[in-house]
């Protein structure tokens, strides 16, 4: 758990405060208005390092966060954040344009430059946070974008991935990928905001040059699916599974190992932290049958599932 600051645990009359100094050492400084700052705030944050970025989310009763010019000039480390609305309907203002944001829904914010985001009643937001300077755009085209990321083709991918990544944090920051999955988020916002700020053809450009981030990102978000093949991910991605091949053998490995080698490491990891039957962590991984899933454990761990799960930390890797 990497929460940096709950309220719960403080007296009424430090949490106003609290939550100010915590958003500004998370986010980025800002006046923080409560809806009712004499009732009973409560706010939750967290945040957690994801090697290019991180992964912040914000849960409260209601609040209204007004980032000012002179605040915004101030700033030393340019950042966009990629938002999925969580709780409650939120509003946002930036560069001129207004929208409401409703659960589910990404925005994105330049969080270098002045906006004003808020809801009423217990909402809550989570979003990856990237530096700017991590992205390689010029800064016009990134306030371009971000007041409409419906114009990238990439709007609905990265917001499951975003609200994959808010919902899984511990996890994902803890796991041995965190600092390749910071690298494939620098990438898919990268790719997000170019696709959304530019022509049709840096929008192509854009695809083309985040293809192979944008399959590991979604065959890793599909591991538990059985029904998880090639043709499937070539059709998700509007290509031929000749060319999907073609892509992964370029990058120097097998697509299908690659698969099992993935589906193994989040097995191993289940058998290790929970009580769940080997039947139950093998299908949740989509391996169809136990047998089968205990044939492949074995060939690549040299010892059984059981055998791990009693003394995970004797195997060989």
């Amino acid at each position: 758990m990497a929460y940096i600051l709950d309220t719960a645990e403080l007296p009424s009359r430090d949490r106003v405060e609290a939550f100010r100094t915590a958003m500004a050492q998370a986010s980025a400084p800002c006046q923080v208005i409560h809806e009712d700052p004499d009732g009973d705030v409560r706010a939750r944050i967290g945040l957690w390092d994801l090697g290019g970025g991180n992964i912040f989310t914000t849960h409260a009763t209601g609040v209204r966060l007004l980032r000012t010019t002179k605040q915004a000039r101030q700033d030393v480390m340019p950042v966009v954040a990629l938002s999925v609305q969580q709780r409650a309907h939120a509003r946002h203002e930036q560069f001129g344009h207004r929208r409401v944001v409703a659960p589910g829904e990404l925005m994105a914010v330049d969080l270098s430059a002045p906006y004003d985001f808020s809801w009423s009643g217990p909402g809550g937001a989570g979003c990856v946070q990237v530096p700017l300077d991590h992205l390689a755009l010029p800064v016009d085209l990134v306030r371009r974008a971000v007041t409409d990321l419906t114009r990238s083709p990439l709007h609905r991918l990265v917001t499951e991935h975003v609200a994959h990544l808010v919902a899984n944090a511990d996890d994902l920051a803890a796991g041995p990928g965190a600092a390749a999955l910071g690298a494939a988020n620098v990438e898919l916002t990268r790719a997000l905001l170019l696709s959304a700020g530019h022509s049709d053809a840096h929008t192509r450009a854009a695809l083309a040059d985040t293809l192979l981030t944008r399959v590991r990102a979604h065959v890793r978000r599909h591991l538990g699916d059985a029904d998880l093949t090639p043709a499937t991910i070539a059709a998700a991605h509007h290509i031929s599974v000749r060319h999907l091949y073609k892509l992964c053998s370029g990058a120097g490995f097998s697509l299908e190992q690659w698969i099992i080698e993935e589906r193994l490491a989040r097995a191993r990891d289940d058998l290790a932290t929970t009580d769940d039957t080997i039947a139950t962590t093998a299908h949740r991984w989509g391996f169809r049958n136990a047998t089968h899933f205990a044939r492949r454990f074995h060939a690549r761990y040299g010892r059984n599932p059981s055998e791990w799960r009693r003394d995970p930390t004797g195997s060989s890797d």
